[in-house]
């Protein structure tokens, strides 16, 4: 099982997905969402699970993520790359701002991105 932080619609949500799906060709799985309740039992937002680290790495622009260079619990310097997103056929270098401890990362390889994500948080 993987747990995921995912918005829709502006709620941040936490889910859990299941592993080792084995459809036969074309089907998809369905996944059901189970974000925590109230004690109405109304969906409650979270926190972002970004705010684990006190300096937030934002993507710049809108692209994909190609590559990853750090992993969490990886002490960075100022500067240190930290992942590679592709933008407009351009391969652009994402670094640390500061230096610090990798505490959260977001994304993963394969993964679009919007301007403004927040693509791995830092302790500094």
């Amino acid at each position: 099982m993987k747990n995921y932080t995912i918005t829709v619609n502006g709620k941040v949500y936490e889910v859990t997905v299941e592993e080792g799906f084995h459809g036969k060709g074309g089907e998809t799985a369905t996944v059901p969402v189970n974000p925590p309740k109230t004690s109405e039992g109304t969906p409650k937002p979270v926190q972002p699970a970004a705010t684990a680290g006190g300096l937030q790495v934002k993507a710049p622009m809108p692209g994909k993520i190609l590559e990853m260079k750090a992993s969490v619990g990886q002490p960075v310097k100022r500067g240190d790359v930290l992942m590679i997103l592709e933008a407009m056929k351009m391969e652009n270098e994402i670094v640390a701002p500061e230096d610090g401890i990798v505490a959260l990362i977001q994304v993963s390889a394969g993964m679009s991105v919007e301007a403004g994500d927040i693509l791995a948080a830092l302790n500094v």
